[in-house]
């Protein structure tokens, strides 16, 4: 396919806000290398296969969805400029796999961020906002859209957003067709949901539909479906069926960001927490660039 063909004309222009580190979710230790000094700033090389999946991706995902809803969040809000400089600079340290979607308004600026960069060597993951009585036919139209959105002829996940009851499926039979349709048809590697209650999480797990879930975690219990060692248990029955498993709030939508609950936080999430990789929402080089070298000594310690 000719990509120029297929690319939307224009780009949405982001909203340029005042983002003082101290004002943000994840607050730095004044000791943060200046951002702007990147020389010396450890390379996220590890990567893992997600499930039965078939892909293979980092450990961490640059997030777009900080306070996000109504087709913005705190990364968009940084406006296009900023954004592209954060998405680069997560390419360069290795975090090549992208998590949006549609509600934030991140497709755009993740569009603008991908232009000539390999597109083989990114995963890109985005969530359908409405799933409650879709069509498979309209599905394909707003799939079809985010590609144009993003310019690339195919994503590699897409999630149903944001489930927060259990028997989730039995409204979304459309969406899901639409969906199953297109892996068939290679446009989407994989499919599944983002999990926010409990028996939507557990109905993720039963259902043979679902390659992939997105799931609250840390070792806090806070913005989570349940106490950490109900959902570590759940993530394991996951794993064991083969579903890929990503690992969401693992700061507490940004509530335990101390340097003490950083590094507890990253530590459980890569030892404890039945997750294959994780999402994080930074809103700065600095917040990036210091999670990625705790997540790489933390790797090497437990190795």
């Amino acid at each position: 396919m000719d990509r120029r063909k297929f690319i939307k004309a224009g780009i949405v222009a982001g909203t340029l806000i005042g983002t003082n580190i101290r004002n943000a979710s994840y607050a730095l230790p004044f000791n943060v290398k200046d951002e702007t000094d990147t020389k010396d700033d450890a390379y996220l090389d590890s990567k893992v296969i997600l499930g039965a999946t078939g892909l293979t991706v980092p450990l961490m995902a640059m997030g777009s969805g900080t306070s996000g809803w109504n087709n913005a969040s705190n990364q968009t809000r940084l406006g296009m400029e900023q954004f592209v400089r954060l998405a680069k600079n997560a390419y360069d340290r290795g975090m090549k796999f992208f998590e949006m979607a549609e509600s934030y308004g991140s497709h755009p600026f993740f569009g603008e961020a991908m232009k000539g960069l390999p597109r083989e060597e990114l995963t890109l993951l985005t969530k359908i906002a409405k799933t409650d009585g879709v069509s498979a036919a309209e599905t394909r139209n707003k799939i079809d859209s985010y590609r144009r959105e993003l310019g690339t002829d195919y994503i590699d996940i897409i999630l149903l957003h944001c489930m927060t009851s259990g028997g989730w499926a039995n409204s979304r039979q459309g969406v899901m067709e639409g969906l199953s349709r297109a892996k068939e048809d290679g446009i989407v590697k994989a499919v599944g949901i983002s999990a926010h209650n409990l028996e939507a999480l557990q109905e993720a797990v039963e259902s043979p539909w679902v390659d992939v879930i997105l799931a609250r975690i840390n070792p806090f219990q806070s913005h989570m479906d349940g106490t950490p060692d109900t959902i570590r248990d759940l993530l394991g029955e996951a794993r064991r069926k083969g579903k890929g498993v990503i690992g969401m709030k693992i700061f507490g939508e940004g509530k335990h960001v101390k340097e003490e609950e950083r590094e507890q936080s990253l530590r459980y999430a890569l030892t404890e927490s039945n997750i294959h990789c994780m999402t994080l929402g930074f809103q700065s080089i600095g917040q990036m660039n210091d999670a990625i070298a705790r997540v790489v000594r933390i790797r090497k310690e437990i190795a």
